[in-house]
Protein backbone atom coordinates (compact mmCIF):
# COMPACT_ATOMS: atom_id res chain seq x y z
CA UNK A 1 0.00 0.00 0.00
CA UNK A 2 2.77 2.42 0.98
CA UNK A 3 4.44 1.97 -2.52
CA UNK A 4 1.41 2.68 -3.80
CA UNK A 5 0.96 5.99 -1.93
CA UNK A 6 3.93 6.72 -3.46
CA UNK A 7 3.52 6.23 -7.15
CA UNK A 8 0.68 8.47 -6.68
CA UNK A 9 2.74 11.37 -4.80
CA UNK A 10 5.16 11.21 -6.86
CA UNK A 11 3.27 10.99 -10.30
CA UNK A 12 0.74 14.16 -8.44
CA UNK A 13 4.63 16.28 -8.05
CA UNK A 14 5.66 15.51 -11.62
CA UNK A 15 2.22 16.70 -12.86
CA UNK A 16 2.82 19.85 -10.65
CA UNK A 17 6.55 20.10 -10.95
CA UNK A 18 5.37 20.31 -14.67
CA UNK A 19 2.60 22.52 -14.48
CA UNK A 20 4.88 25.13 -13.01
CA UNK A 21 7.90 24.74 -15.78
CA UNK A 22 5.18 25.17 -17.93
CA UNK A 23 4.25 28.67 -16.35
CA UNK A 24 7.72 29.48 -16.21
CA UNK A 25 8.46 28.81 -19.51
CA UNK A 26 5.99 31.44 -20.63
CA UNK A 27 8.02 33.94 -19.38
CA UNK A 28 11.25 33.63 -21.69
CA UNK A 29 13.31 36.54 -23.03
CA UNK A 30 16.00 37.03 -25.41
CA UNK A 31 19.14 38.20 -24.69
CA UNK A 32 20.83 41.42 -27.01
CA UNK A 33 23.90 39.84 -28.13
CA UNK A 34 22.32 36.87 -28.99
CA UNK A 35 20.04 35.58 -32.20
CA UNK A 36 16.34 36.21 -31.25
CA UNK A 37 15.25 32.57 -32.01
CA UNK A 38 17.49 31.79 -28.78
CA UNK A 39 15.70 32.63 -25.06
CA UNK A 40 15.74 31.97 -21.97
CA UNK A 41 13.50 30.26 -19.33
CA UNK A 42 13.82 29.27 -15.85
CA UNK A 43 11.79 26.25 -16.40
CA UNK A 44 14.95 23.61 -16.19
CA UNK A 45 14.27 24.51 -12.26
CA UNK A 46 11.35 22.55 -12.02
CA UNK A 47 13.00 19.87 -13.78
CA UNK A 48 16.16 19.67 -11.61
CA UNK A 49 14.13 19.54 -8.71
CA UNK A 50 11.80 16.16 -10.03
CA UNK A 51 15.40 15.05 -10.91
CA UNK A 52 16.83 15.62 -7.62
CA UNK A 53 14.01 13.88 -5.56
CA UNK A 54 12.74 11.58 -7.76
CA UNK A 55 15.07 10.50 -10.35
CA UNK A 56 15.84 11.11 -13.88
CA UNK A 57 13.02 9.73 -14.92
CA UNK A 58 10.91 12.61 -13.16
CA UNK A 59 12.65 15.17 -14.20
CA UNK A 60 12.98 14.27 -17.95
CA UNK A 61 8.79 13.76 -17.65
CA UNK A 62 9.42 17.29 -16.79
CA UNK A 63 10.85 18.46 -19.45
CA UNK A 64 8.76 16.05 -21.83
CA UNK A 65 5.09 17.47 -20.32
CA UNK A 66 6.23 21.41 -20.31
CA UNK A 67 7.21 21.06 -23.93
CA UNK A 68 4.23 19.38 -24.81
CA UNK A 69 1.68 21.84 -22.91
CA UNK A 70 3.84 24.75 -23.93
CA UNK A 71 3.38 23.24 -27.94
CA UNK A 72 -0.51 22.92 -27.45
CA UNK A 73 -1.11 25.75 -25.81
CA UNK A 74 1.51 28.33 -28.05
CA UNK A 75 1.74 26.01 -31.26
CA UNK A 76 4.82 26.22 -33.66
CA UNK A 77 5.40 28.82 -36.38
CA UNK A 78 5.34 25.48 -38.69
CA UNK A 79 3.50 22.77 -37.15
CA UNK A 80 6.38 21.10 -36.33
CA UNK A 81 7.36 21.79 -32.52
CA UNK A 82 11.24 22.21 -33.90
CA UNK A 83 11.95 24.74 -31.04
CA UNK A 84 10.01 22.30 -28.17
CA UNK A 85 12.17 19.60 -29.61
CA UNK A 86 15.85 21.80 -28.99
CA UNK A 87 14.28 22.78 -25.66
CA UNK A 88 13.83 19.54 -24.45
CA UNK A 89 16.92 18.23 -25.40
CA UNK A 90 18.37 21.52 -23.33
CA UNK A 91 16.91 20.32 -20.65
CA UNK A 92 17.72 16.94 -20.74
CA UNK A 93 21.38 17.84 -21.07
CA UNK A 94 21.31 20.01 -18.48
CA UNK A 95 19.53 17.90 -15.73
CA UNK A 96 21.04 14.47 -16.13
CA UNK A 97 24.77 15.74 -15.31
CA UNK A 98 23.37 17.35 -12.24
CA UNK A 99 21.27 14.34 -11.36
CA UNK A 100 23.94 11.78 -11.55
CA UNK A 101 26.47 13.60 -9.80
CA UNK A 102 24.37 14.89 -6.94
CA UNK A 103 22.91 11.12 -6.32
CA UNK A 104 26.52 10.13 -5.62
CA UNK A 105 27.85 13.21 -3.80
CA UNK A 106 24.30 14.91 -1.84
CA UNK A 107 25.65 18.04 -0.59
CA UNK A 108 26.32 21.33 -2.05
CA UNK A 109 29.52 20.84 -3.59
CA UNK A 110 27.76 17.74 -5.29
CA UNK A 111 25.11 20.14 -6.64
CA UNK A 112 27.79 23.01 -7.54
CA UNK A 113 29.57 20.21 -9.10
CA UNK A 114 26.72 18.89 -10.98
CA UNK A 115 25.61 22.04 -12.30
CA UNK A 116 28.85 23.12 -13.78
CA UNK A 117 28.83 19.70 -15.79
CA UNK A 118 25.26 20.24 -16.53
CA UNK A 119 26.29 23.73 -18.07
CA UNK A 120 29.17 22.27 -19.69
CA UNK A 121 26.86 19.33 -21.50
CA UNK A 122 23.77 21.60 -22.34
CA UNK A 123 26.59 24.04 -24.05
CA UNK A 124 28.60 21.09 -25.86
CA UNK A 125 25.58 18.99 -26.40
CA UNK A 126 23.68 21.90 -27.66
CA UNK A 127 26.46 23.23 -30.14
CA UNK A 128 26.69 19.88 -31.25
CA UNK A 129 22.99 19.00 -31.66
CA UNK A 130 22.13 22.29 -33.59
CA UNK A 131 25.04 21.80 -36.02
CA UNK A 132 23.70 18.36 -36.96
CA UNK A 133 19.79 18.60 -36.20
CA UNK A 134 18.27 21.60 -35.10
CA UNK A 135 19.56 23.91 -37.71
CA UNK A 136 18.92 21.79 -40.41
CA UNK A 137 15.48 21.36 -39.35
CA UNK A 138 15.21 25.40 -38.40
CA UNK A 139 16.61 25.97 -42.39
CA UNK A 140 13.69 22.85 -43.58
CA UNK A 141 10.38 24.01 -41.68
CA UNK A 142 11.12 27.57 -41.18
CA UNK A 143 13.07 29.00 -44.13
CA UNK A 144 16.27 30.06 -42.61
CA UNK A 145 18.51 30.92 -44.76
CA UNK A 146 20.92 28.14 -45.63
CA UNK A 147 23.86 28.42 -43.70
CA UNK A 148 27.47 26.73 -44.45
CA UNK A 149 31.26 26.95 -43.91
CA UNK A 150 31.90 30.34 -42.19
CA UNK A 151 28.16 30.84 -41.23
CA UNK A 152 27.39 27.97 -39.39
CA UNK A 153 30.82 28.51 -37.57
CA UNK A 154 29.67 31.77 -36.42
CA UNK A 155 26.09 31.07 -35.57
CA UNK A 156 27.54 27.81 -33.30
CA UNK A 157 30.76 28.97 -32.19
CA UNK A 158 29.69 32.52 -31.23
CA UNK A 159 25.87 32.13 -30.82
CA UNK A 160 25.26 28.98 -29.37
CA UNK A 161 27.29 28.05 -27.28
CA UNK A 162 28.26 31.32 -25.96
CA UNK A 163 24.22 31.54 -25.17
CA UNK A 164 24.25 28.00 -23.50
CA UNK A 165 26.91 28.61 -20.78
CA UNK A 166 25.57 31.82 -20.20
CA UNK A 167 22.18 30.07 -19.95
CA UNK A 168 24.01 27.51 -17.51
CA UNK A 169 25.41 30.19 -15.09
CA UNK A 170 22.72 31.56 -15.01
CA UNK A 171 20.30 28.75 -13.92
CA UNK A 172 23.08 27.47 -11.57
CA UNK A 173 23.35 30.45 -10.11
CA UNK A 174 19.29 30.44 -9.57
CA UNK A 175 19.27 26.71 -8.23
CA UNK A 176 22.01 27.11 -5.92
CA UNK A 177 20.20 30.05 -4.25
CA UNK A 178 17.42 27.72 -3.96
CA UNK A 179 19.21 24.30 -2.91
CA UNK A 180 20.54 26.85 0.29
CA UNK A 181 17.09 27.14 1.60
CA UNK A 182 15.47 24.43 0.03
CA UNK A 183 18.04 20.90 0.95
CA UNK A 184 16.29 20.10 4.20
CA UNK A 185 12.99 19.67 1.95
CA UNK A 186 15.03 17.79 -0.80
CA UNK A 187 16.25 15.64 1.57
CA UNK A 188 13.23 14.56 2.70
CA UNK A 189 11.34 14.27 -0.40
CA UNK A 190 14.41 12.01 -1.18
CA UNK A 191 13.64 9.55 1.72
CA UNK A 192 10.18 9.24 0.26
CA UNK A 193 10.30 8.64 -3.24
CA UNK A 194 14.04 7.09 -3.45
CA UNK A 195 14.40 5.35 -0.36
Amino acid sequence: MKKKNTRLRSLIAIAMLSSISFVLMLFNFPLPPFPAFLQVDFSEVPAIIAAITMGPVAGILVELLKNVLDWLFSGSPTGVPVGHMANFATGVLFILPVWWVYHRLSNAKGMTTGLILGTMSMAVGMSLLNYVLFLPLYVKFMNFPVMSGEELYQMIVLGILPFNLLKGIILAGIVLLLFRSMRRWIEKQRAVFLG
